[in-house]
């Protein structure tokens, strides 16, 4: 188990981590053009077109800054470096989830959601038919077949989940 130090740290690493491979993608991104531009003898493009330094440092600012906290709050959860590291890598998408949670409370005053299981499962469930025995006497409808005869002495199993006698 981490510390929430230790949490927060290897957390908002996992944020620049994938800040890193976001501005990576960028700048593949641009490599590409510039590839695809020198060959076709147009004018190369320029860097603040695929990199915004303002706008991208602040969303990096802010991933490593949630991924920051993410590491923190959930640092009693995470059994080593790595799981912190991932939980900073998808802090954004965590937080999110944790925030949009259904407490208990709120569950019961509002009630199932139309087409939940919930309501699926107050439906009558009509109970099943006995299917008719092959060994009932004529003339008695559903009468109890008889135990089959058995070349030993052994006494039926019961069936998974089921207590024996």
């Amino acid at each position: 188990m981490l510390s929430g130090a230790e949490g927060a740290l290897y957390g908002a690493g996992g944020g620049l981590v994938v800040e890193a491979v976001v501005t990576f993608g960028r700048l593949h991104a641009w490599q590409q053009a510039r590839h695809v531009s020198r060959v076709a003898g147009d004018v190369l493009p320029k860097l603040g077109a695929y990199i915004d330094p303002p706008a991208d440092s602040l969303a990096a600012l802010f991933r490593v800054v949630l991924g920051c906290a993410a590491g923190w709050l959930l640092h009693g959860e995470l059994g080593g470096m790595l799981a912190a590291v991932a939980v900073g890598a998808s802090a954004p998408a965590v937080l999110a989830q944790m925030g949009s949670a259904t407490t208990v409370a709120e569950a019961l005053q509002l009630g199932p959601a139309p087409g939940t299981a919930a309501e699926a499962a107050v439906a009558v469930v009509p109970a099943p038919a006995a299917p008719p025995s092959a060994s009932a006497a004529p003339g008695a409808p559903g009468a109890p077949a008889a135990p089959a005869a058995s070349a030993g002495p052994t006494s039926p199993s019961p069936a998974s989940g089921e207590a024996g006698p």
